[in-house]
């Protein structure tokens, strides 16, 4: 018996010399919930950009949170948002009461994004969005601080700054249509899905196009999830639209790409097709999607800053493909969220926060800086512009997805030149130029 006893206490005295010498492992782990549709591309981007984040991490040896080291863990959740919005809602939920995460990142469909937003905020947990546009999401931010403080946009830059991005390079395509093709007065098309995200945006497209000197050729709507578009094909190539103005998320662009090259409608598309962004998608559009042209966050070859290169090797060495935008999910907590972490030493939401809303950071895509409102107030939204984030935009060429934007551009006569390094020129459907050139 007492043999036994002298075992036990050997044993007992073991594991607590495992437990203190080793004390990240022993102490619990910092969870973050990764939300988004993971049945879509866009959550997959959401899942994997975090799961390359916490790798990494992870392999170094994790995060120091005060005198602790503690690896992360990530909790997966389903928001099923393009289907059902009460899916979005109860999957936040799920996180926050039964999985107790610590933070969260993710959320794409506004209209999702809000209530899952307000879920988040009310239990006072930090959620860093990555794939929502609207603007509310933030300016609720200044209107009511000690709620929403909570709250930060992580990708991509709100809608306001992306119609701005898209009408420059709709600027950009236009003065090499009218150079090349000698087009003196060019027809836009303007071909929105019905969502929440896109309605700024379409208010903004009906209102400029014409003072930038262009005919607004017609405005279409159709469902994000559309399979058949061939209507809206046909009467975009009855009004004699010379480029199509595209302002696409979800699984809609892939049939409007594919139908498009199958008719050989002589217009250039031109704006937001997010489907474009995929490695996949020559394949997808069976082999119709050549020439169409898209905002875009990554592509193989193009290099924003020192940063971009080595995140896009790593991500296409684990998961195969090109990241979309959603994947700054690895931005968010890789050059966010943990520094912010470290810097605060604790994982309370509002050490955090107060942060993390002051940093300016560099990440794959440019740098990070939180604005502010008129009034001064912080609104965690992300500055656009040279110098901090502009995003690029991509082009289907001969089937392989390069660069071409900025290629050559001054925001304004006087600013800098800016080209990141990788571009190419654009180039114009054969199609377009056989129907147009003089």
């Amino acid at each position: 018996m007492k043999k036994c006893h002298v075992l036990w206490v050997m044993l007992l005295v073991s594991v607590l010399l495992v437990t203190f010498s080793f004390p990240a492992w022993g102490a619990k782990k910092i969870k973050i919930g990764v939300i988004g549709p993971m049945k879509f591309v866009q959550g997959i981007g959401h899942w994997n950009g975090a799961v390359l984040a916490a790798e990494q991490i992870n392999a170094k040896g994790g995060v120091k949170v005060g005198d602790k080291m503690m690896e992360i863990e990530l909790v997966q959740a389903d928001s099923n948002e393009f289907i059902n919005v009460t899916d979005a809602t109860n999957a936040m939920e799920r996180l926050i009461t039964q999985d107790n995460v610590n933070f969260v990142v993710g959320g794409f469909r506004s209209e999702a994004v809000l209530p899952m937003q307000d879920i988040a905020c009310e239990n006072k947990v930090l959620f860093i969005g990555c794939g929502a546009a609207h603007p509310q999401l933030c300016s609720r931010v200044a209107e009511n601080y000690s709620t929403y403080k909570y709250f930060f946009r992580g990708t991509p830059f709100n809608s306001t700054f992306l119609v701005r991005t898209a009408f420059i390079h709709l600027d950009h395509v236009a003065a090499i249509l009218k150079k090349e093709l000698r087009i003196p007065k060019l027809k836009v098309a303007v071909v929105a899905e019905k969502a929440m995200w896109a309605d700024p945006m379409v208010k903004t497209c009906e209102a400029v196009i014409p003072q930038k000197g262009m005919i607004l050729a017609g405005t279409w709507r159709p469902s994000p999830v559309a399979t058949d578009v061939s209507a809206e094909l046909s009467a975009i190539q009855r009004s004699g639209a010379h480029i199509i103005f595209t302002i696409f998320s979800s699984s809609v662009g892939i049939p409007f790409a594919r139908q498009a090259g199958e008719l050989k409608i002589p217009a250039v598309q031109v704006g937001i097709n997010v489907e474009g962004q995929k490695d996949s998608f020559m394949q997808a559009t069976q082999g119709k999607g050549d020439y169409v042209m898209t905002s875009n966050s990554y592509c193989q070859g193009v290099e924003n800053n020192e940063l971009t290169k080595p995140y896009v090797d790593a991500y296409v060495k684990r998961f195969g493909e090109t990241p979309t935008y959603t994947s700054d999910t690895y931005a968010a907590i890789v050059y966010g969220l943990v520094p912010a972490i470290e810097e605060a030493g604790t994982l309370k939401s509002d050490k955090v926060v107060a942060v993390l809303e002051n940093r300016v950071y560099k990440v794959p895509g440019g740098v990070v800086k939180y604005m502010k409102d008129p009034e001064g107030k912080p609104l965690h939204d992300l500055t656009w512009g040279p110098g901090y984030l502009t995003g690029i935009a991509t082009q289907w060429q001969n089937g392989k997805l390069v660069g071409v934007w900025p290629y050559k551009w001054k925001l304004t006569p006087e600013s800098p030149e800016v080209t990141y390094k990788g571009m190419v020129p654009y180039k114009i459907a054969p199609w377009v130029i056989k129907k147009y050139k003089k």
